[in-house]
């Protein structure tokens, strides 16, 4: 009998551990500061970069104009010695994900890296004078830009087809060489 007694009490034992654990955990949790919602990006202003890539690149450059101040710019680059790539990102208004990048390298590539896996619709827009065909189902929607001279264009990204559309109508094509 002896030994039971002490099974009891390594039993007992555990679930008190057990037990003092939750509680320790729980008042972390309640009394550690945590924040939930999605942090504040900082502005960026590409205009700078703009121009050195409108001088640099082989094709006219595409950046928007008259956006209204509730569209962020949060990041900009351009690599030259990546096939002329141009990225310009934008958190648009109600916080969705739009970006822009065009390239000189091969179409589906482009459009694959930046639709992160999209395929084409037989959905065609016209926006301001201009045909975009939709892409959907990667990561982020899409629209591509068919008559782009020497580079592919693409907007992209979280946001809904009508903020897509937004961005592909302010773009302006550019080359300042």
């Amino acid at each position: 009998m002896a030994g039971t007694n002490g099974k009891q009490k390594t039993v007992r034992d555990m679930i008190l551990s057990l037990a003092l654990i939750g509680i320790a955990a729980a008042v972390i949790y309640v009394f550690v500061p945590h924040d939930d919602h999605a942090p504040d990006l900082k502005r960026v202003d590409y205009t700078v970069e703009t121009a050195g890539a409108r001088r640099a690149a082989s094709y006219p450059v595409a950046a928007p104009e008259g956006l209204p101040s509730t569209w962020k710019a949060t990041s900009v680059r351009f690599q030259a010695e990546d096939s002329d790539r141009w990225h310009l990102g934008f958190q648009a208004p109600g916080g969705q994900y739009v970006q822009v990048e065009q390239s000189t390298g091969k179409r589906s590539d482009v459009i694959d890296e930046a639709t992160q896996g999209a395929r084409a619709t037989k959905r065609t827009e016209e926006i301001d004078g201009r045909t975009w065909t939709r892409y959907t189902g990667g990561r982020y929607d899409g629209l591509v830009l068919e008559d782009t001279p020497g580079s592919t264009t693409v907007v992209a990204g979280t946001a809904s087809f009508d903020r897509l559309a937004t961005m592909a109508g302010a773009l302006r094509m550019k080359n300042e060489k």
